[in-house]
């Protein structure tokens, strides 16, 4: 049994009171043959000499991790290093003091444009966020399984890190100024805090601010991440003295989108009237066939989506997740100790972060399940530790299977990026031809339904007159060109010419399907 050291020991001088012994968990600490690893709880090591932080040899979490930054710069940012994603463009440009804000609607939170925000100040090249992120991503990436080393030990957290980062969207969306990535690892961090926070009181501050950041990114999400905790925090009493710390980092969190929704829509009831609006309504739905058609792409499978697994082998671990899961929680419930919570509470927490994806939307992106697939990651790991323990044929065999996993991410990696570059070209030859037309900079604004990224790209104001993100009229946007404005609308060629564009002049964007509606001057 580990023996814990007294958090305020700072050497053998120091008077040393009586240790106490750790709960057992359910699954191994460390690796077969791994002694237990230096930390809150664990002594170091009797005899080791000490070595600069510099040329210590980096741990197997954090070559994980550099192998993730090493992966999104290899198989991402090339690809994406010229223009913003239709969702980025309205994080960024809220931040972007040379572009002109987006519409931000009801169901978005600031904590991307937060993020960014310090980048933007510097310069707005698309390649240098992509960049930033990637390191950004790299680094939270450590930091979330990180937590969990004195919880699980170092095998465990190196696994379930590598089984998440080897994840096609997570490596795709590392790079992207899109949030589902920063809940997930502050989703991560927000438990591992919380289950050290009894006997490491510092815990439980961290675990406070991990869910500021989640509730920054996507209010939503933290409702449900809150849910497993705040009733782990009433009904178990060694973790009681943690609740006014989630309740703080609830309510801190939270704080900037309520000034807004009083602000912009009157109120926290109109807000999320609006929210579920614009979600095409939050009603009973079963969304599992939707997830798995967009398993390996698209990015987004709304509106009739038809899209089919173009390779179904590919989704075999998507299957697998919940037969990992039941036996994880099987193998947890039978273990007496405080450590099955170590199980239980990631499960949890995952399933309650998949219910509003699986059961109360009727659209699907496979971004919305990262959360889940970053929690359930770790008893995953713990599963494989476990059955691998002392037999090394198992060792090859999982080797072999967690390879072929990473190869078949990869395939599909290369195929979203791909599909992205095909996007991106279109986003930027329209965007050139409308600079020939004289659309660009100085109070130009772009309409339609591909306005945003076009517009970013151009350095115009964007709008919508439908839709759920419709943010003006058809009277305001003649007004606008009445005005001498530049005003232009996008529509597909195969599309009839808008309502309010009835004088306009039609052009042909070159090498895309859209046609340009421009506004006469003085009209």
């Amino acid at each position: 049994m580990a023996v814990q050291a007294p958090e305020n020991d700072t050497g053998p001088s120091s008077p040393r009171p009586p240790s106490t012994v750790l709960p057992r968990a359910p699954f191994p600490v460390g690796g077969a043959g791994e002694p237990p690893t230096a930390g809150p709880g664990v002594p170091p090591h009797p005899g080791r000499p000490h070595r600069p932080l510099l040329f210590r040899r980096p741990s197997a979490l954090a070559l994980v991790a550099l192998a993730y930054l090493a992966a999104q710069l290899a198989l991402v940012v090339p690809h994406l290093a010229h223009l913003l994603g239709w969702d980025e463009t309205v994080y960024v440009s809220q931040v972007n003091a040379r572009i002109p804000a987006a519409y931000f609607s009801a169901p978005r939170s600031r904590g991307i444009s937060f993020l960014v925000a310090p980048l933007l100040t510097v310069t707005d090249s698309p390649h240098a966020l992509r960049l930033y992120l990637a390191v950004l991503a790299a680094l939270a990436l450590y930091a979330a399984y990180r937590t969990w080393r004195p919880l699980l030990g170092p095998a465990v957290t190196t696994v379930a890190a590598l089984l998440f980062a080897s994840l096609w969207t997570t490596q795709l969306y590392g790079p992207q100024a899109m949030p589902n990535l920063w809940v997930a690892l502050a989703a991560v961090a927000a438990l591992g805090w919380f289950l050290r926070a009894p006997t490491e009181p510092y815990a439980r501050w961290w675990c406070a601010a991990c869910l500021v950041v989640v509730a920054l990114m996507r209010i939503s999400d933290v409702a449900w991440l809150a849910l497993p905790l705040l009733l782990t925090a009433v009904f178990v009493r060694r973790h009681r003295r943690t609740l006014p710390f989630l309740l703080g980092g609830l309510a801190a969190g939270v704080a900037q989108w309520v000034v807004e929704a009083y602000a912009r829509w009157g109120g926290i009831p109109q807000r999320l009237h609006a929210s579920a609006a614009t979600e095409g309504g939050m009603s009973p739905h079963l969304n599992f066939h939707n997830a798995w058609r967009s398993l390996d792409g698209p990015e987004l499978c709304r509106w009739s989506c038809t899209a089919q697994q173009h390779h179904p082998a590919l989704g075999v671990w998507w299957l697998s997740l919940p037969v990992f899961a039941a036996v994880a929680l099987v193998i947890a419930v039978r273990d007496k100790g405080v450590g099955r919570e170590r199980v239980v509470l990631p499960l949890a927490a995952a399933g309650a972060l998949a219910v509003p994806y699986l059961l109360l939307i009727s659209y699907s992106a496979p971004r919305f399940l990262m959360p889940a697939y970053a929690l359930l990651a770790l008893p995953i790991a713990g599963l494989v530790v476990r059955a691998t323990a002392g037999r090394r044929w198992l060792v090859a065999v999982v080797s072999v299977l967690v390879a072929l996993h990473v190869a078949s991410q990869f395939v599909v990696v290369q195929k979203v990026t791909a599909e992205a570059v095909r996007t991106d070209r279109l986003y930027r030859t329209a965007a050139r031809d409308l600079r020939d037309l004289g659309i660009h900079g100085g109070g130009c604004l772009i309409t339609g339904s591909h306005a945003l990224p076009v517009a970013y790209d151009a350095g115009c104001a964007s709008a919508e007159t439908d839709g759920n993100n419709a943010s003006t009229t058809a009277s305001r946007v003649v007004a606008r060109a009445e005005n001498r404005q530049p005003v232009v609308a996008l529509s597909s060629r195969a599309e009839p010419r808008p309502g309010y564009a009835r004088t306009w002049t039609r052009f042909h964007l070159r090498g895309t399907h859209w046609a340009a509606w421009v506004a006469p001057r003085g009209e």
